[in-house]
């Protein structure tokens, strides 16, 4: 395993290249177009925290990094490449890898509760108009108030049916809730299940500390979210990465600055965070960025041109490399112009014109000093990765998988009770049998012996609301605080 405390070589110029440990906390950019060699790079990144024991996680968005976790020597360009910077010793070697799926097909599954997830993030992933919006938050107002749990989708739906049903009940106390939002929500949901969406939602829920793991030699799980399905709803891509990387802002302690980060989380096509993102949220997202590196969480964020994240959260991203831009139109010229702008000039070369002269597998590299300064660009060869390039087979990642310590843990979906089996359970104690209530009209489902055994534990939970869900203050206060509040929301 690499010395936590020495240099990382990653790529090979006039000079070698090094990227500092104790600077990766810094955060980072990795640019450039499509097929210039942003994901070798990200893959060499992600080995080089492994073998120095950080763990990373990472999105697989075209399907070709599970072969990661073998050692490899399946592709002759890898080996030209390791002669051709020179470096020492080179070999061949797999990593520890964990694999982890939203609809738990290619890996462990990714699951969290409704309450977690929150309004904000949520009314993002629904596709919601600002009043729409508004009125999700009520819902998770009226969810709170009268202790119901609020863990899948069917019990969004069921609490959106009382409040449609209520609406003028809760007038008074909460304002009006619209039926063409109750609509929309409910059109919203079934559209998200339709999606899988219903596979997302629910028990057991991700703990973000699994991914906070060695193997037995200290080299650090590389966590990999099958990603290639996924990325076919770009928003509910982009808002999972980014509820992942609150959930991660939530859980880790202030640590201040360390030797070597405790996480690294790569942000692949990290311009999707930011479009048709309202600024409220755009704002939040930057300040969890800043405020996560004393965490000793490191970000990288991967995109095809630097120009497409905010100049807040451009400005701090230390660590950069910034593989080939094309111009083809005088608008591709000035963004070519605007990303050379945000690098350390190097006198030797002119870096608008060389950022476009770059081959595959090569980069302007500029990483953050001892002193946290950017050093003077450098055009150089990035490394080598050391693993296999060809993806695992179907039944060489199923073994993976299968041997995980994790498997057992979230393989089996558990439905406890919440707020749909709540108010089904509330209508039929409050209507005599033959009466017809719209409250009964709620499909009929026989709790499970798990649910019956623990019957009581749930009813206390109920009693202290929503809140005992999201696990914490702190955590309400980052969910629903950073993220999404559920104070001073207009009433529609």
């Amino acid at each position: 395993m690499t010395d936590t405390t020495s240099p990382v070589p990653i790529a090979k110029g006039q000079e070698i290249v090094y990227l500092l440990p104790g600077m990766a906390n810094r955060h980072g950019l990795v640019a450039g177009a499509t097929g210039t060699g942003k994901t070798v790079t990200l893959r060499v990144l992600a080995e080089n925290f492994s073998r120095m024991g950080v763990p990373v996680f990472m999105a697989d968005i075209k399907g070709d990094l599970s072969g990661m976790v073998m050692a490899g020597g399946d592709n002759p360009k890898v080996t030209e490449r390791a002669t051709e910077v020179g470096i020492p010793g080179f070999s061949y070697e797999g990593y520890p890898v964990t694999f982890w799926d939203v609809y738990g097909e290619l890996g462990h599954p990714v699951r969290t509760t409704v309450s977690e997830m929150g309004p904000l993030l949520l009314a993002r992933i629904l596709d919601l108009s600002d009043i729409q919006a508004d009125v999700l938050t009520l819902l998770f107002k009226v969810a709170d108030d009268k202790g119901l749990l609020l863990l899948d989708l069917k019990d969004l739906r069921s609490i959106s049916q009382y409040c449609g049903d209520h609406a003028k009940d809760l007038r008074t106390e909460y304002g009006n809730i619209s039926t063409a939002s109750i609509g929309a929500i409910q059109r919203s949901l079934l559209t998200l299940e339709q999606q899988g969406g219903d596979r997302f939602f629910g028990e057991p829920a991700l703990n973000i500390m699994d991914f906070v793991r060695t193997d037995l030699s200290g080299r650090g799980m590389v966590n990999i979210l099958a990603a290639d399905k996924l990325m076919q709803s770009p928003k509910i891509y982009a808002t999972l990465l980014l509820w992942l990387l609150s959930e991660l802002f939530e859980k880790f302690p202030e640590v201040g600055d360390l030797p070597k980060p405790k996480l690294v989380f790569f942000f692949d096509e990290a311009h999707l965070l930011f479009q048709d993102t309202p600024e409220l949220l755009k704002e939040r997202i930057t300040q969890v960025v800043r405020l996560v590196r004393s965490k000793g969480i490191g970000v990288f964020f991967v995109t095809q041109n630097p120009l497409d994240l905010p100049d807040a959260v451009l400005g701090q991203l230390g660590n950069r490399m910034h593989h080939a831009l094309r111009a083809f139109t005088p608008k591709d010229q000035k963004n070519v112009k605007g990303a050379a702008q945000t690098l350390r000039v190097n006198p030797a070369f002119d870096t608008a014109s060389v950022i476009m002269e770059l081959v595959i597998g090569e980069a302007l590299v500029s990483m953050l000093d001892t002193q946290g300064r950017p050093m003077i660009v450098e055009r150089a060869l990035i490394y080598p990765p050391r693993s296999r390039m060809a993806p695992l087979t179907p039944e060489e990642r199923n073994v993976v998988i299968r041997n995980s310590p994790l498997q057992a843990q979230y393989a089996t979906m558990v439905d406890r009770e919440s707020a749909y089996e709540q108010l089904k359970s509330r209508a039929e104690k409050a209507v005599p049998p033959g009466i017809p209530e719209k409250a009964k009209e709620l499909p009929r489902k026989s709790p499970s012996p798990e649910k019956q055994s623990g019957q009581s534990d749930i009813i206390s939970a109920a009693a202290k609301g929503a809140a005992v869900v999201i696990g914490s203050q702190i955590g309400r206060e980052i969910i629903r605080g950073m993220l999404g509040s559920l104070s001073g929301t207009k009433k529609r």
